[in-house]
């Protein structure tokens, strides 16, 4: 798998993800990449020089100068995203997607989670987008310090959680507001997909469901904006 782009590059080394080499384009002199460099020679990772033609080709073109060949996606389990958050000693922060099936909102979400403090993403192995690079690119380096686990069945997940004393709220039209809500304590969150939003036996495994107020003719938000909007209420109500 390739990633590209400085953050993104940049945010794998800082989170020792095994890169097998690092394309640079020729001439880069700026700050930014010299640290990319250095960083990446300091751990021993091959260093190679090419000239920019060569990075387009074998990139989407956006790569800054930037290309590292890197090992596969490393998923983590369900129970290490619990590990995670107890090791904090806090109450466990989830979010669950259910058919967010776009590469391009997947990857935001992921920075959406990494900025919320989030302990993990859980995703479906079918019916969903996996972490690839368009995944690692948009999510600006995220998705190498957030924890994403692929379940076969999220209705069995959910069950698992509640049992676990973790609250489990999907967000869905015709829900409670979501701002008198209580999302305080250990919560997961469970976001649907971009055309047919979170299926109906997830839905009914849900302790409650909880919309977002649109005062527009348009009845829906972007999966990913949705998203934001609902981890960054938690945390407000968790900051009082």
């Amino acid at each position: 798998m390739k990633i590209e782009g400085k953050n993104a590059v940049l945010e794998a080394l800082k989170s020792g993800t095994t890169i097998d080499k690092l394309i640079v384009q020729k001439g880069l002199k700026d700050p930014l990449s010299q640290r990319i460099i250095d960083e990446a020679k300091s751990k021993g990772i091959r260093v190679s020089f090419y000239e920019k033609t060569i990075l387009d080709k074998e990139s989407s073109g956006k790569h800054q100068g930037f290309l590292a060949e890197v090992t596969d996606f490393n998923y983590s389990s369900v129970d290490e995203i619990l590990n995670h958050a107890k090791q904090k000693d806090k109450p466990p922060f989830i979010v669950i997607l259910d058919g967010v099936e776009d590469p391009h909102n997947l990857g935001s979400i992921l920075r959406v989670a990494e900025c919320a403090g989030v302990d993990g993403v859980i995703i479906p192995k079918h019916r969903s987008a996996s972490i690839n690079s368009t995944v690692i690119k948009v999510s600006a380096g995220a998705a190498a310090h957030v924890k994403v686990a692929k379940v076969t069945n999220i209705s069995d997940t959910i069950e698992s959680l509640k049992k676990q004393n973790i609250w489990v709220y999907c967000a869905d039209m015709g829900g409670s507001d979501l701002y008198k809500a209580d999302l305080k304590g250990a919560v997961a969150l469970v976001i649907g997909g971009e055309d047919k939003g979170i299926g109906d036996r997830v839905k009914k495994c849900c302790d409650g469901v909880v919309a977002i107020p649109l005062k527009g003719q348009v009845s829906s938000l972007n999966a990913s904006v949705a998203t934001g909007i609902v981890v960054f209420e938690k945390l407000r109500q968790e900051s009082f």
